[in-house]
């Protein structure tokens, strides 16, 4: 059975006085303070239960399907995230939706983590042993990672905060992106030696080893192709080895492709190496609603017609029109504006989808299948499609029901196969923007696109992204937007 720990109030009332000044020297009457909190296993594990808690935030979860609405993958009617001023090409340092909120929300999230490890590292009662806090601190600096690979990638060089910031020294400036890399992978490295050497399956819902290999796997493949998109062999290397002891690691594909997204072929999926955990009724999400009757995220018919004859992702991923499971069938009280709506993630047992829909599926953020992918892209570029590399795709390839790589393949045409098979194995879990941006092709594919009914605008500039104007603002001078938008 699923399990999830619901978050106490209280919990997030310390870490909000924990960012806060003491300039008031009095205990609080109404809630619990730091000094009266950190006191018992409970109380670490509540926060600890706080931190994994804030990955249920859509833009670290549930929402992240919407991340394809800015590629040639979907359209979204309904602006999620500032999507259509993306795709527009109309960014800038005043915009919302994921230019600011991305931003705002790691920080955020780094936040806790950063008071938490620090109250973990000060604790000095008899109520966590060694190798708990030592746990404790791999599992937050994983989360940790998480969030600074993702400010590293958007936006590059980014404000480094190690620990919790004070009314004194909140405005902190920026560092160079090839320091937040080098935080990220240390960050990481830390997780991998701290974490259990177990399954997934096994964490009851907490980050293992392989969690963070998993994590380091992908922060590898995205750095390894620099500011240009020309491999670095060094970085590619690193990347394989990983992708080769988490080949080792007793993971595997599913039978299914759809089992890995449904609510109950989740739990002890042979997959899935880390999701973010839902539980209905107090933990619920409204994920088939948005994506089986608003159709927050269209894929378009472009994306549709890239799937290979035969190919069983295509109708797993992806309906026409109307939503049907087994004969059963729900049609979407909002426009169906490409003719195509999202299936991946739906829940075909709660259909008819509506406001009263609680969804419970977890959200999969590492599989095994992108372990794959990655090892036989690594391969390849440092040794051409070799029998490995051949042998790794046509795993997902069997899965899908097509046919093996021919073994005549070069390494070129290997390049494209394997870009391919990762837009239609990974579409709409957030993997797209992010690899289009990695390989440098952003604007050469995103310029061409001619059926997203908005018109596609891509520069160079937007590789990286803007600092949010509130926080330059904020800062007083110590925060410097990045170059191209000042």
């Amino acid at each position: 059975m699923k399990r999830y720990v619901v978050i106490a109030a209280t919990c997030f009332a310390v870490f909000i006085q924990g960012c806060s000044s003491d300039f008031l020297n009095r205990e609080p009457l109404d809630r619990l303070s730091s000094g009266q909190f950190w006191q018992t296993k409970q109380d670490f594990d509540m926060a600890l239960t706080a931190i994994y808690g804030n990955l249920q935030n859509p833009m670290f979860s549930v929402g992240t399907p919407d991340w394809d609405l800015i590629t040639d993958n979907g359209y979204g009617q309904h602006n999620s995230n500032g999507s259509q001023a993306i795709v527009r090409g109309d960014i800038f340092a005043s915009s919302g939706g994921y230019i600011s909120a991305l931003y705002t929300n790691c920080y955020s999230g780094i936040a806790r983590i950063n008071i938490f490890l620090a109250q973990v590292a000060n604790y000095q009662g008899t109520a966590i042993d060694e190798s708990t806090r030592a746990v404790y601190e791999a599992e937050a600096r994983f989360m940790r990672a998480y969030y600074y690979y993702l400010l590293y990638a958007c936006y590059g060089d980014v404000p480094l905060i190690r620990e919790p910031l004070t009314l004194a020294n909140q405005a902190q400036p920026k560092v160079a992106a090839e320091e937040i890399l080098t935080f990220v992978l240390q960050e990481v490295d830390a997780a991998i030696t701290g974490l259990p050497d177990v399954l997934y399956s096994a964490g009851k819902g907490h980050a293992v080893k392989s969690s963070a290999q998993a994590l380091k796997l992908r922060v590898l493949m995205f750095a390894a192709y620099g500011d240009d998109g020309t491999p670095d062999r060094s970085l590619l290397t690193q990347a394989k080895s990983v992708a080769e002891q988490l080949l080792q690691a007793g993971y595997r594909l599913a039978d299914t492709f759809e089992s890995v997204f449904r609510d109950h072929t989740q739990e002890g999926n042979p997959e899935i190496m880390f999701s973010v955990k839902f539980l209905a009724p107090d933990n619920a999400t409204s994920m088939d609603q948005w994506y089986g009757d608003w159709l927050v995220a269209s894929p378009l018919q472009s994306f549709f017609q890239a799937f290979e004859a035969g190919d069983k992702r295509r109708d797993q991923t992806v309906f026409v029109g109307q939503v049907e499971f087994d004969g059963n069938i729900h049609r979407p009280s909002n426009n169906v504006p490409t003719g195509y709506g999202l299936k991946k993630f739906l829940t075909p047992e709660l259909m008819p989808y509506g406001y009263s829909t609680q969804s419970q599926q977890d959200w999969v953020m590492f599989r095994f299948a992108e372990v794959l992918l990655s090892f036989a892209e690594a391969e390849n570029e440092l040794s051409g499609p070799t029998v490995a590399a051949r042998d790794a795709i046509d795993a997902i390839r069997s899965r899908a029901g097509l046919g093996e790589v021919p073994q005549t393949i070069g390494t070129e045409q290997f390049r494209q196969l394997i870009r391919k098979e990762r837009r239609m194995e990974m579409a709409f879990e957030g993997i797209r923007y992010f690899d289009l941006k990695r390989w440098h092709i952003a604007g050469e594919v995103l310029n061409q696109v001619t059926d997203g009914i908005l018109t596609y605008k891509f520069e160079d500039k937007f590789y990286k992204w803007p600092i949010p104007q509130t926080e330059i603002d904020k800062s007083q001078g110590v925060l410097i937007q990045n170059e191209d938008y000042q």
